[in-house]
This record gives C-alpha cells, sequence and structure tokens, in this order.
C-alpha cells in the first residue's frame, strides 16, 4: 500500500499537538487522501494550509477530493523530506508519514517556537509520536507522546530485517520478549542499541520476536520458548542487559522520553534534555 487514511482518533491526538491557532501557516508532509489537509482548511481556511505529496497519482486524487468538498489548499508533487521552494517560514509543521529521524533541512522551515508533530519510526520500535518546538539556535526539543504507527516516508523505508548469518545456537529464555514491545523499553533500547531491528507478532500466550543487526547477528524467541541466538556475538544477552538497566531506572513510561534534533542528527533522552541515553557501542 502507498497511502491510507488515519484513525480519525489519531488525526485528533496529531492535531491536539499541533496546536494551530489563528493565523498559523502549516506545512503538512504525505498529502495522502487529503482528509487532514480537509481538517487544517476548516479550521484556518485555504490559504495559510500547505500540503506536499510525493506520489503524483495519490496528489491529483486528493486535489479532486479537496476541491469536491470545497477545499483548495496549496498542494504540491514533491518529496515532503526536503523543504518547500519559496514557501519561508511556517508556524506549525506536522508528518502525516513515520520518519526514521526528523530531517533536520525540514526544521530549517519552521519559524523559532513553531511546533513539529511527527510520527517516528526507528529500527527497534514501530511508531511512536513526538512533538518538538524548534528554537532560537534553529535546535528542536519535544517529548514523545504515546505510539503511533504509520507508513514510512519513502526514503526512509528499510527491510525489516538485516540478514542473519551462522547456525543457530539454543539457551534458556531468560527474558519474555513481550517485555521488548513496551514503548519505554523500545524507546530507551533504541537508543541504547542503535541499528538493532526489530519485528514480532502476537501469539496466543505472549509473543515472538525477531531481532538483527547489520553484523549478521540475530536471535528469535517467543514466550516460553528457547532463545535461538546466530552470528557473531551475544545479541540476546546485549537486548537482556539493556532490559535489567531499564528496569533499575525504574521502567520509566514512555512520556519520560524525549527527543533532541539538531544538525548533527538526533538523541533520545530520559526525564530532562540533559540525560541523553548514550549507545552501549561505540
Amino acid at each position: 500500500a502507498t497511502s491510507s487514511n488515519s484513525m480519525p482518533s489519531m488525526t485528533a491526538r496529531m492535531l491536539g499537538l499541533l496546536q494551530v491557532e489563528d493565523g498559523s501557516r502549516v506545512l503538512e508532509v504525505g498529502t495522502g487522501t487529503g482528509y487532514v489537509a480537509a481538517l487544517l482548511c476548516e479550521r484556518l481556511g485555504d490559504d495559510l494550509v500547505h500540503s506536499v505529496e510525493l506520489d503524483a497519482v495519490v496528489a491529483a486524487q486528493a486535489a479532486e477530493a479537496l476541491a469536491q468538498a470545497g477545499y483548495r489548499p496549496h498542494l504540491r508533487v514533491g518529496d515532503g523530506e526536503h523543504p518547500w521552494p519559496g514557501l519561508g517560514p511556517v508556524d506549525r509543521l506536522i508528518a502525516i508519514c513515520a520518519l526514521r529521524y526528523v530531517p533536520y533541512a525540514l526544521l530549517r522551515q519552521v519559524r523559532p517556537g513553531g511546533i513539529v508533530v511527527a510520527p517516528l519510526a526507528r529500527t527497534f520500535w514501530s511508531g511512536a509520536l513526538v512533538q518538538l518546538e524548534v528554537r532560537e539556535d534553529g535546535t528542536a526539543v519535544g517529548p514523545f507522546c504515546g505510539g503511533a504507527t504509520y507508513m514510512p516516508m519513502r526514503s526512509h523505508r528499510v527491510p525489516d530485517l538485516h540478514e542473519v548469518r551462522g547456525k543457530g545456537r539454543a539457551r534458556a529464555a531468560g527474558l519474555d520478549p513481550v517485555r521488548l514491545l513496551d514503548l519505554g523499553f523500545a524507546l530507551y533500547a533504541g537508543a541504547r542499541l542503535p541499528g538493532v531491528r526489530l519485528i514480532h507478532h502476537d501469539t496466543a500466550d505472549g509473543a515472538r520476536v525477531w531481532v538483527t543487526r547489520e553484523d549478521g547477528a540475530a536471535a528469535t524467541a517467543a514466550t516460553g520458548e528457547e532463545v535461538w541466538q546466530y552470528g557473531p556475538g551475544l545479541l540476546w544477552e546485549e537486548i537482556e542487559q539493556v532490559w535489567w538497566e531499564y528496569e533499575s531506572a525504574g521502567r520509566p513510561d514512555a512520556d519520560q522520553f524525549g527527543l533532541t534534533v539538531t544538525s548533527r542528527g538526533q538523541e533520545v533522552w530520559l526525564r530532562e534534555p540533559s540525560e541523553v541515553v548514550r549507545p552501549a557501542r561505540g
């Protein structure tokens, strides 16, 4: 699938976090069906709403649906990862597709004091909303605001798992894999173990997970079963170690984590922006 309508409840959450005010200029990344653009037009008026869509066919369908509903926002076909040429600074930016990272170039499109709302999808977790405020120095800081699973931006799509190397080695499970799915732990582990990819599916008594790393290391485990590990190192033991760190920190909820984005990249923090969660390696 290329595009789909978001649940109205999720759309309401995101628009609430966006905190639009009378006169706010808004840039939407990912026009999709045009649903969110229509809501923004109803609130702000057509001239203050700008929406960019990569897929020309989807963009044309959205433009037609919007026009039939009586809305005519500024629409553009292009890559939403890059700034809108000539648009100038906006007050609010909302992404209706999941980002692996927040492109710093997009932050340059938002005025100081402006707000960015986007779903992030890192490799260890499937999705979380973040609300960022752009500062005078061009950085952006803000909290995570619950889970949100969206289709990734085209240029941010990656395979679910890395290639696995080596024969499997079994051992008793020391950690129920269902614990890895808690969003608070996923945010912490994603920062501690950058590059480790995780997918899962629910089972009758819990969950089965698969985790891989670029060097070919991998592990798979299911609730109540053995853990199988592959390739170099002991990836499952690394995950267990990160779990005990997380438990020692009091198992913080997802809303205690936040994100800082600068020209050098982005960092996850716990409780305060100064308390950055550093990678376990390197």
